[in-house]
């Protein structure tokens, strides 16, 4: 009889490490907002959270551009995405079933800083400032929501419907939230525009010279990132992987992760969080 029961439990044992090793790894990227190393740092945190959470291997794999994350999503590269709102949008029309799970509470009332080098002999104001017009400009991403997108949709109401090539003398994209601080303060371009919450990073991190750049405008709040999952995920990992998934990151109270997303607490999310964005991507030419 003791033999059984000790041969049973060997059996589930090895039947349960099977499983385990026949489980594949699941995999999740970010758009590349910023500084690539405390990308690594961020999200190599996350996926040894989420493995101890999920009993799965988890890995972070990095891309080199907002479209590239989109991409891995779409074709099964990953199963989950840190998406902006426009790129969330676009990954989840290009997939049906994907749907955002969780986004930082600061994320439902998101914003953009305008930001000038100190020769612009710019003033922080409430309002676009008028004196931006014939300045040089650059954006972050070409599809970065703050970076980009929403910021453009403010410039064309003040305008009267003038793209940024008409308003000011040349217009660039950085590529990321942490180079539009880098040529800005250097002076490349007299202004730019990025995601307040990297602003408030770089500021901690020492990274920004006050007496060479400054903020002179804050939009007006829009949502933006968050978390979209596959809509494949249960069938490969599991029943209910996909609501374990979503409670995981939601119980995240670890204060050296939230503090490296610039980030107080994630909440849910719903795919209709973000109609706004949508409607701005339609009338941007980013969304069909």
């Amino acid at each position: 009889m003791k033999h059984s029961v000790f041969l049973a439990i060997c059996l589930l044992t090895v039947s349960s490490a099977t499983r385990a090793a026949d489980t594949p790894t699941f995999v999740f990227t970010a758009i590349p907002d910023q500084d690539e190393t405390r990308l690594v740092e961020r999200f190599s945190r996350v996926g040894q959270y989420l493995e101890d959470k999920l009993g799965v291997k988890v890995k972070y794999i990095p891309v080199k551009s907002y479209p590239a994350a989109v991409t891995a999503f779409v074709n099964g590269q990953v199963q989950l995405a840190w998406f902006g709102g426009v790129t969330g949008v676009q990954a989840r029309a290009a997939l049906p079933g994907a749907r955002a799970i969780a986004q930082g509470a600061e994320d439902v009332q998101f914003r953009s800083y305008m930001i000038a080098n100190a020769s612009a002999g710019l003033k922080p104001s409430p309002e676009l400032p008028r004196g931006i017009a014939g300045k040089t400009f650059s954006f972050g991403a070409r599809t970065s929501t703050s970076g980009r997108v929403m910021p453009e949709y403010f410039l064309r109401q003040a305008f009267g419907g003038k793209s940024p090539e008409e308003i000011f003398s040349r217009v660039g994209f950085s590529g990321d939230h942490s180079r539009t601080i880098q040529v800005v303060q250097s002076g490349a371009y007299d202004l730019g525009v990025l995601d307040y919450s990297v602003w408030d990073l770089d500021r901690k991190a020492g990274k920004i010279d006050d007496a060479k750049v400054s903020v002179v405008w804050e939009s007006p709040p829009f949502p933006d990132y968050h978390w979209t999952l596959r809509g494949d995920v249960d069938a490969i990992y599991g029943a209910g992987f996909s609501e374990k998934l979503a409670a995981a990151v939601i119980g995240i109270t670890d204060k050296s992760i939230l503090e490296q997303f610039g980030r107080s607490k994630f909440i849910s999310a719903k795919d209709e969080d973000y109609a706004p964005i949508q409607s701005v991507a339609k009338s941007s030419g980013l969304l069909n």
